[in-house]
């Protein structure tokens, strides 16, 4: 398999994490949607990241089309997250938190990097949008008691927040506050403590 996208991304992270934790191998193409557009949109029309190859050809775009698929070759026992019932349901619920919250995050870069002129109000909604989804992401962690979201075990929910987290703290400094979102804070540094998190990592850049 190949797996397209820089690794600051932290849609691309946590693909590459799930794959590191399932042990699939796969090539990694870091290519930038700006700076290699055409060969992103070779495998992906959308030209977006992540894009993952599979053996065959066929390509898989959006993380969670291909957390799908991964967690479908991996099988039910080992998959990231639970088959169905309410649990996949509240660990969905957790994972689209975490990626909207990215999309933000995202989004506040683009305004700020490709608008000469960024505009106050769009800023203010994403930044306000960000605060609201890391009050709510704080209140169910800090009412966890187990070490990870759902229980002993990390799953895709675990891995989507830190990612996003990291993204934000990078992307945005002084945005996330960890005395104010203390258990958030704790999770983020349970995470990166972890060899794939740390093996899967790039410093956050705009020049690309």
């Amino acid at each position: 398999m190949i797996l397209i996208g820089q690794y600051d991304s932290p849609f691309v992270r946590r693909v590459a994490i799930a794959l590191r934790l399932y042990g699939m191998a796969y090539e990694h193409r870091p290519w930038s949607v700006f700076a290699d557009a055409a060969e992103v949109a070779r495998f992906n029309p959308m030209k977006r990241v992540p894009t993952l190859v599979l053996d065959d050809g066929e390509a898989l775009i959006e993380s969670f089309i291909i957390l799908d698929h991964l967690d479908e070759q991996a099988g039910p026992e080992r998959a990231l997250i639970p088959r169905n019932g309410p649990e996949r349901r509240r660990a969905l619920k957790t994972c689209a938190l975490a990626t909207g919250l990215a999309d933000k995050a995202v989004s506040l870069v683009y305004e700020r990097v490709l608008h000469q002129d960024t505009s106050r109000m769009w800023v203010e909604r994403c930044t306000a949008q960000i605060a609201s989804v890391l009050d709510a992401l704080e209140a169910e962690r800090a009412a966890r008691t187990g070490e990870w979201w759902y229980g002993d075990a990390i799953g895709h929910a675990d891995i989507a927040v830190g990612c996003a987290l990291r993204f934000i703290g990078e992307a945005h400094p002084g945005v996330f506050d960890a005395a104010r979102w203390p258990a958030l804070a704790a999770h983020s540094a349970a995470c990166e403590a972890l060899e794939p998190f740390q093996a899967v990592v790039q410093p956050f850049s705009v020049s690309a």
